[in-house]
């Protein structure tokens, strides 16, 4: 069974001094112990991580296939990918940065980040050397923004210092052929699949049947084998890629909430504002204001 990690909770779980709270983002700056059991649990982190090995080595799987992170790679995680840490040399050091859902809608293009295909299957990446030298020095910044005094500045200078950060990242990408000669086995080309379909169709289709005649499967076998796989149910998926579209929607656009109801396919504005709060907890309207 893997953990699930939101962002709130990776504060209780590494012993976080609450002082350092930064709304939608957390950085971790840590060091293989080998008293800790790194490799206890596969995780889901409900959000976007972004891992840059400074030192070291380690062994992972990722989204069910397995890589080796050496010095001066960068692993980046989509939101809800199941990652496993099997092995760490001695000396290995990572500096993680967690970005929750909620910072990712503030950003219309992480969202088209996050649901990138291309770094689904290709997560470990690595600057050209020219460029190791800023983002190292720019990493030092993050940090020492994150460490620093509350003000009424910090989180906005400290998202977009991480913004600059991402805009690094996806520099690589576009210069990086599509890994067209993966070889997938059955599971992951079901849940490859059903994720390009769900990022697809999810404003229009919430019905579990869709998409489990597009995957030529019963709608039972898939709903039970992606709860095994990723720990989320066919309906939760779609729950959760709705809400995550919505939430870009309120925060990035001047749409009114109806003009959004329509835009996501729902009957009524009044049925999309209580779906809306029976998943995230507030209205629509209220999250907008947050």
């Amino acid at each position: 069974m893997a953990l699930f990690i939101t962002l709130d909770n990776v504060y209780k779980l590494y012993n976080i001094d609450p002082s350092k709270k930064t709304e939608g983002i957390v950085i971790l700056s840590q060091q293989n112990d080998p008293k800790k059991k790194y490799t206890t649990h596969s995780r889901l982190f409900d959000g976007l991580l972004l891992g840059f090995m400074v030192k070291g080595s380690m062994k992972s799987q990722i989204h069910f296939l397995e890589y080796e992170i050496n010095t001066g790679d960068i692993a980046i995680l989509q939101p809800q990918l199941m990652i496993e840490t099997k092995s760490l040399s001695e000396d290995a050091e990572i500096i993680t940065i967690g970005l929750s859902l909620d910072f990712i809608t503030e950003f219309p293009i992480l969202r088209e980040f996050v649901m990138n295909n291309q770094i689904r299957w290709q997560p470990i990446i690595r600057l050209q050397p020219e460029d190791v030298k800023l983002q190292n020095e720019l990493l030092t910044l993050i940090q020492n923004f994150y460490h620093k005094k509350p003000s009424s500045n910090k989180t906005q200078m400290l998202r977009h210092l991480v913004m600059v950060l991402i805009s690094m990242i996806s520099e690589v990408y576009s210069n990086l052929p599509d890994n067209k000669s993966l070889v997938k086995n059955r599971t992951h080309e079901i849940i490859d699949d059903f994720y390009l379909l769900i990022s697809k169709h999810a404003s229009q289709q919430r019905s579990v049947a869709f998409y489990a005649e597009k995957l030529h499967l019963t709608p039972q076998y898939l709903s039970t084998f992606l709860k095994q796989k990723t720990g989320k149910s066919v309906l939760q998926w779609i729950d959760y890629i709705t809400i995550l579209h919505a939430k870009t929607l309120l925060k990035s656009s001047n749409l009114s909430i109806k003009e959004i109801s329509n835009e996501l396919h729902f009957e009524e504005t009044s049925i999309f504002c209580r779906y809306f709060k029976r998943i995230v907890g507030v209205s629509p309207k209220t999250y907008r204001n947050e």
